[in-house]
């Protein structure tokens, strides 16, 4: 099988360095607009031969790994359309699903199977020499099957995740997707950022910060030309999420002001039990 990566950075690399791992007879190119990382990728023997041009080895891929941000992705499939493989199967990472979906399906060929893809999975730096295939390892995998696509390509897509390492591999609609994710990854951006940002610079935290503070500003290490692009994709869902938890943040600041330690008490320990069940779940939050 011939496997195509656009976009060579940290989910690419790692998508390139997993395959070769897994699957020994695959054939794996990739485009990029960076030369530099194509020579790198190809040095090592993590791809066979990379590629500038789309056209040129497009044509000869049974699969298409698109590792680039959403209207990138858009954009790629507006002007590279005619050029895939008949039969081809086409997948993304991309962290929205409805919209994306939605300006991508009446854009393809009939024969050209798109099944999108969520691995909930990545590290906070940028590039090819952060890639690992360990972070696929027992982590998360989302489907988001439409109608369009066939059973029997849907099922590929699970397995050869699951041969990459992926644990849990969940098939659910492009809206239950946006929605939980609007949650569990761009809410929790959306507070790492606004806390960080609300320090006071003159006070140089950080000679006096624990992990608590590390833990929770990890995520400030952000892609800011791909997450804007995310939240408002996903806008809708993600200022409902906000919204709702601008009420829990009120309901923490009046049981402060008003010294009311037993509803302090009962929120600290429904956040307890809750983190216990997400645990139990062997839930693997996105990096």
């Amino acid at each position: 099988m011939n496997v195509v990566i656009v976009g060579l950075g940290n989910i690419g690399g790692s998508f390139a360095k997993s395959i070769r791992h897994s699957f020994k007879d695959y054939k794996i190119y990739a485009i990029d607009i960076n030369t530099d990382t194509l020579k790198e990728a190809e040095n090592h023997g993590l791809i066979d031969k990379g590629y500038t041009n789309f056209k040129k080895i497009i044509p000869e891929a049974d699969l298409v790994i698109f590792s680039v941000y959403p209207m990138t992705l858009k954009n790629m499939i507006e002007n590279y359309a005619p050029y895939f493989k008949p039969n081809a199967i086409l997948t993304d990472v991309t962290g929205v699903k409805e919209s994306i979906i939605a300006e991508i399906e009446p854009l393809l060929r009939n024969d050209i199977d798109f099944v999108f893809g969520h691995p909930m999975a990545g590290r906070e730096s940028r590039g090819l020499e952060f890639s690992s295939r360990e972070i696929f390892q027992n982590a998360n995998y989302l489907i988001t099957p439409t109608k369009k696509n066939k059973d029997e390509n849907i099922a590929f897509l699970e397995n050869f995740v699951k041969k990459l390492g992926f644990g849990n591999v969940s098939k659910i609609t492009p809206e239950f997707h946006d929605e939980v994710i609007g949650f569990t990854s761009q809410l929790a951006h959306v507070i790492a950022v606004s806390l960080i940002n609300s320090d006071d610079i003159e006070r140089n935290s950080k000679r006096y910060t624990g992990d608590s503070y590390r833990d929770l500003t990890r995520i400030t290490n952000i892609n800011e030309k791909l997450w804007p692009e995310l939240f408002l994709m996903n806008k809708n869902h993600l200022l409902h999420h906000i919204s709702l938890f601008k009420e829990q943040v009120e309901h923490m600041e009046e049981a402060i002001k008003s010294n009311d330690i037993a509803n302090m008490e009962k929120m600290m320990a429904e956040s307890k039990r809750r983190y216990h069940d997400l645990h139990d779940l062997e839930y693997h939050p996105e990096d």
